[in-house]
């Protein structure tokens, strides 16, 4: 298809030179089912042909050059590292006929900014926007299911995601250092926060734990600095390893007489922690759980307690076994 042409004129008086016009062509698509049919260094504009059903593994992996590709409502998958290292890849739409995602398929794509992922898909594999440092904004579907591990990691720009209730779980590092994200919601249809899921999300203000969650992961809100207050609902049971970690300005967290374990570190180095109430239903308590809480002055053991870790608590708080 032959391009249009769009002439802007621009009138300019520069030392007595003449008025010039300038040209600005609306790109040419090349069509191209993989890197073979490129020249990578200097095709940016690319249309996969209509008729192809799936663009295969490592596809345009490493094509620097690419800019925007146009995927023909004939794809039904797109594979592992189809588009990885696309360090120049600013859009791409997806068709409702696309059903999977394959690992890794936008990784490292760091100028991509937005996408929109159609209802048609089922699956979101594993390190699909990893280090997709400019992606701002993205719209999850309730056709997905499960966001599996390092899904968004590294996502620096990311300010902004709706889950829907059709998730289940949150897999590890899915969010790890999304560093912007500063208000997240996750549906009652989730039971499991992964280990690290959240980890250094330092502009998380705010995060609702619905009921539905059982189990919190190791690190899963380590060093979310700006986390002022948590709710744990009671169906909890476990608190993991390096939960809430260096979250510094937590003052307040209320555990449910659900949980039976609190991990090692879980709350250490909380500076700002003031209160903290242990139900009856705990049973251990791990290494420098509270280690480093400067401003926990006393803590209330329950008898149910029957194991507490070395350097528990900071030399300064008052340990009140009952």
């Amino acid at each position: 298809m032959s391009p249009s042409v769009q002439t802007i004129t621009l009138f300019r008086e520069v030392a007595g030179r003449k008025p010039f016009k300038k040209y600005i062509f609306e790109p040419i698509f090349k069509e191209a089912k993989d890197r073979n049919d490129l020249n990578e260094k200097k095709d940016k504009y690319i249309r996969i042909p209509k008729g192809v059903t799936s663009i295969r593994d490592n596809a345009f992996h490493g094509c620097q050059s690419l800019k925007e590709i146009v995927i023909p409502n004939s794809v039904k998958s797109i594979g592992v590292y189809a588009f990885k290292l696309c360090k120049n890849l600013k859009e791409i739409i997806i068709p409702n006929s696309v059903i999977n995602i394959g690992y890794g398929a936008f990784k490292g794509c760091k100028s991509l900014k937005e996408i929109f992922i159609p209802n048609s898909v089922t699956s979101i594999s594993e390190q699909i926007f990893y280090d997709c440092k400019n992606l701002k904004k993205i719209v999850i579907p309730n056709s997905i299911t499960i966001i599996r591990s390092y899904a968004f990691y590294n996502c620096e720009s990311l300010k902004e995601i709706v889950i829907p209730n059709s998730i289940t779980s949150i897999g590890d590092r899915a969010f790890w250092h999304c560093k912007n994200l500063k208000e997240i919601v996750i549906p009652n249809s989730i039971t499991s926060i992964g280990n690290w899921a959240f980890w250094h999300c330092k502009s998380l203000k705010e995060i609702i734990i619905p009921n539905s969650v059982t189990s919190i992961g190791n690190g899963a809100f380590t060093d979310c600095k700006c986390l002022k207050e948590i709710i744990i609902p009671n169906s909890v049971k476990s608190i993991g390893n390096d939960a809430f970690y260096s979250c510094v300005i937590l003052k307040e967290i209320i555990i449910p007489n659900s949980v039976k374990s609190i991990g090692n570190d879980a709350f250490g180095n909380c500076e700002s922690l003031t209160e903290i109430v242990i139900p009856n239903s705990v049973t251990s308590i791990g290494d420098n759980a509270f280690y480093r809480c400067v401003s926990l002055k006393e803590i209330i053991i329950p008898k149910s307690v029957t194991s507490i870790g070395n350097n528990a608590f900071s030399e300064n708080t008052n340990v009140i076994y009952e």
